[in-house]
């Protein structure tokens, strides 16, 4: 039984091993805390049905997982011309989300497709796609890299139009993007005083963006609260939270704190994962994206072409950033953000593209694994002759 089993994942399951076990096993916790989290919304929402989020989220992160399948399947190389085109398709649809977007807390982030009439985050569709192009242009010009004209201004061009129009409803996952683009341009060989003029206009388009946008008076009101050391309400029952969890934690379902802490289920899932699994739980959870990121990166010394490597490092850098600043705020490193928890949080389509950005990591590990056992039984096959 166990032989048909190890045939089938190898069949169906390529790429880096290790990856696909940090994945599982986040989606599991994913589950058992949303359900946790979520159970007493859904009792007083849904008249008593305490399952009704675990069936829905159970569903997504299924269709995630399926996403994830499927984009590992495909040759990396075509996500160059494919982001391209979500590129220029994601600029008209942050504009139509800044002006007329789904208004949910202030904020209008979601665009509802007419046909299926679901809400979804295009700038989950632009991080992807920048991400995707940069690296693309880096591999392209990696051999004339300090080429301004035709080199240096489409790379800062894309990445401070795309950081800005997210920055009009976002301002916290446009900073991130922000960052995960200069520690791209960084890897990429960009020379340090192109990656200062970036951080100039990046911080002029920032402060337009603020003072144009839908979150700036929010944005600076939580800075003002963070630098005086005050507490707010949300990141008060996080600590209450994460100090009732100990070291070992109150057990799976037993948090107490769900019934007070807002957004138990997303921004602040993190601190009902402590509650309930302990220190010990935090700490795993916080190893497994450490664990991600490094498999990620560790494409990039592998990887034969600099697309590839640099594809891996870019997408392996937004979610462990999101990760870890997520967690921040949960523990109180930071100020109220507002950002899931990659793969962990409920959500919508903002698990789907998590789940293809985690796919095209894999389907770079598994071209790189590839090729090398083809080197293999080339050099098996030249040794025999």
């Amino acid at each position: 039984m166990k032989q048909p089993i190890n045939q089938w994942l190898k069949k169906n399951l390529k790429g880096d091993p290790f990856i696909w076990a940090i994945m599982l096993v986040l989606a599991t916790l994913s589950i058992l805390a949303v359900y946790s989290a979520s159970s007493a919304l859904a009792y007083r929402k849904m008249r008593g049905n305490t399952e009704y989020y675990l069936a829905k989220h159970s569903l997504l992160m299924l269709s995630s997982l399926g996403a994830m399948w499927v984009a590992h399947k495909i040759d990396y190389r075509y996500y160059a011309g494919l982001s391209k085109l979500a590129l220029w398709v994601s600029i008209p649809l942050l504009l139509l989300t800044w002006r007329y977007g789904l208004t949910l807390n202030e904020a209008s982030r979601w665009l509802t497709i007419p046909v299926v009439d679901k809400a979804f985050q295009p700038s989950d569709l632009a991080q992807l796609a920048l991400i995707a192009s940069l690296a693309n242009m880096l591999a392209k010009w990696q051999h004339d890299i300090g080429n301004w004209q035709e080199a240096l201004v489409p790379m800062l061009t894309w990445c401070v139009v795309v950081c800005g129009l997210i920055a009009l409803t976002n301002l916290s996952s446009a900073l991130l993007l922000f960052l995960t683009c200069m520690l791209l341009m960084y890897i990429g060989r960009v020379p340090i005083k192109y990656l200062v003029i970036l951080t100039t206009i990046g911080l002029i388009v920032g402060s337009i963006a603020m003072h144009v946008g839908q979150r700036g008076e929010t944005a600076l009101s939580r800075l003002k609260l963070f630098a005086q050391d005050e507490l707010p309400f949300q990141t008060e029952q996080a600590y209450i939270a994460i100090a009732r969890g100990g070291l070992y934690g109150k057990g799976p379902g037993n948090s107490q704190q769900r019934n007070f802490l807002p957004h138990p289920y997303s921004d602040f899932i993190y601190a009902i994962l402590v509650e309930e699994y302990g220190l010990i739980g935090g700490v795993v959870v916080v190893l497994l994206y450490l664990a991600l990121l490094y498999r990620g990166i560790r494409n990039v010394s592998q990887s034969k072409r600099a697309y590839s490597g640099l594809l891996s490092a870019g997408l392996s850098f937004a979610l462990v950033l999101q990760a870890m600043v997520n967690m921040g705020v949960a523990v109180g490193l930071g100020p109220v953000t507002g950002l899931p928890l990659p793969f962990v949080s409920m959500g919508g389509t903002s698990l789907l593209f998590t789940g293809i950005a985690v796919g095209i990591i894999l389907s770079i590990s598994r071209g790189d694994i590839d090729d090398l056992q083809g080197e293999g039984i080339a050099r098996t096959n030249k040794h025999k002759s």
